[in-house]
């Protein structure tokens, strides 16, 4: 089983934008319509050089990353963004399937989320975009995470909230539930890529189970 991060087990994917757009105004750039929905699913480098390339902001991407993700840190310390029931939801799923966490996240965000929530033991990998290819919607860093867990890409099940997640999942041919983010909800195409969609991280156990009772 592989679990996205932001806005499946945390409720980061608005502090995220938030952070992007203060570090954009700080730095004379100008958010742009759909700049938030273009970098759902980017990885750290990706979209860091958006920020600049993109929406104007003067300074280097290295120096935007480092600054963005140094203030989500922060958060994670001071007021970790758990979502109700993604930590005894993980631990309910891990002790039947193998585990994994597939994010966009930079590895030091995803960390922290293991740490804060004391899941390190429970998720057998976890697996950045910034450590593969090409972030989402491309299918590497499910991949790389299937491969962690010494699985078949198409016997793996993932959750994900938003469509570039949804379709990330799908691309690498696993079988995907959907989780959709109340704050960016993926439209119905990238729905109809799922095998069920669920109202809320809790009921991922049961149609795991359902799923296995499949013919």
């Amino acid at each position: 089983m592989i679990f996205d991060l932001d806005g499946v087990l945390a409720d980061s994917e608005q502090l995220w934008d938030r952070l992007r757009r203060e570090v954009v105004a700080a730095h004379s750039g100008s958010w742009g319509p759909g700049a938030t929905e273009a970098m759902m699913g980017m990885s750290t480098p990706e979209w860091s050089a958006y920020l600049v390339e993109q929406l104007g902001a003067r300074a280097t991407p290295e120096d935007i990353a480092e600054h963005v993700i140094e203030r989500m840190a922060e958060h994670y310390t001071a007021d970790p963004p758990i979502l109700p029931d993604a930590v005894p939801t993980v631990r309910t799923v891990a002790e039947r399937y193998p585990t994994a966490i597939a994010s966009s996240a930079p590895p030091r965000i995803i960390r922290a989320f293991l740490d804060t929530t004391g899941l390190g033991e429970q998720v057998g990998t976890a697996v950045s975009s910034e450590q593969v290819g090409a972030g989402k919607p491309a299918p590497d860093v499910y991949l790389e995470a299937a491969a962690g867990l010494g699985a078949d890409p198409a016997r793996c099940a993932a959750v994900e909230d938003s469509a570039s997640g949804l379709r990330a999942a799908a691309a690498a041919g696993m079988t995907v539930f959907a989780v959709p983010n109340p704050h960016f909800p993926p439209p119905e195409e990238a729905l109809a890529l799922t095998h069920r969609v669920l109202r809320g991280i809790a009921r991922l156990p049961d149609a795991l189970a359902d799923l296995a009772e499949e013919p």
